[in-house]
């Protein structure tokens, strides 16, 4: 199947929608949104990075800040923090450059390695939009954390990449039809910037319907 642009979703969305469901739906389907430290932190570590003029050549690598980034086959669009391109015989040609080049995706988070792989999902995306735009394989990349200061491998797994094409169908269901899911709170929902928004506590709460049911039964 392939997505006209009309359709195309946001790709940082996945990271959201890996992290919580509903998160991802206040944001990119009521377009909610709320600042918190970890939002702002974020958002000023992207700023430095997202330099679309920046270019870096030393040798047999090329850095790209900021690359635009699609895929009408998942149809999403976004851009990566950086792109190395590396001197390699089974890589793509590029324009202005001798020889061959193979595209390494490097996205940089806030604080450390996390438990869910929504970093992972996000940057495998990123891969697979390259590889459907420069038609050449992109087995891994990294993700660079900033408290640890160092870089976090991630091949590019077919089970990831099949977590990626799964989620985005679920995320292009629910955007069609315009659906913000209930999901189960949990101590995660303290650190999100959302939680005023949200109130992940009225979700174990009765239903209207039920609490009015329930009030207008007749005393035994």
């Amino acid at each position: 199947m392939s997505w006209s642009e009309e359709n195309w979703l946001q790709l940082s969305g996945l990271q959201h929608f890996a992290f919580c469901r509903r998160q991802w739906a206040l944001i990119h389907i009521e377009d909610q949104w709320a600042e918190n430290f970890r939002t702002v932190d974020g958002h000023l570590m992207h700023e430095n990075v997202h330099d679309q003029a920046f270019r870096e050549s030393r040798g047999d690598l090329l850095v790209v800040r900021g690359l635009a980034v699609h895929s009408a086959q998942l149809g999403v669009s976004g851009q990566c923090d950086a792109v190395e391109f590396r001197k390699d015989p089974a890589g793509v040609p590029l324009r202005g450059r001798e020889g061959c080049w193979v595209p390494y995706p490097v996205e940089y988070k806030r604080g450390r390695p996390k438990e869910h792989n929504a970093d992972e999902l996000q940057l495998c995306a990123q891969a697979m939009c390259l590889e459907e735009m420069l038609c050449c394989a992109v087995p891994e990349g990294a993700l660079y954390y900033g408290e640890p200061r160092r870089r976090t491998v991630v091949p590019f797994t077919s089970e990831l990449r099949q977590q990626v094409r799964g989620s985005l169908t679920e995320m292009h269901q629910l955007y069609q039809r315009r659906c913000t899911p209930k999901v189960k709170p949990s101590k995660a929902c303290n650190a999100c910037s959302l939680k005023e928004l949200c109130l992940p506590k009225l979700m174990n709460r009765k239903q209207v319907a039920d609490y009015l049911a329930a009030a207008m039964e007749e005393p035994k």
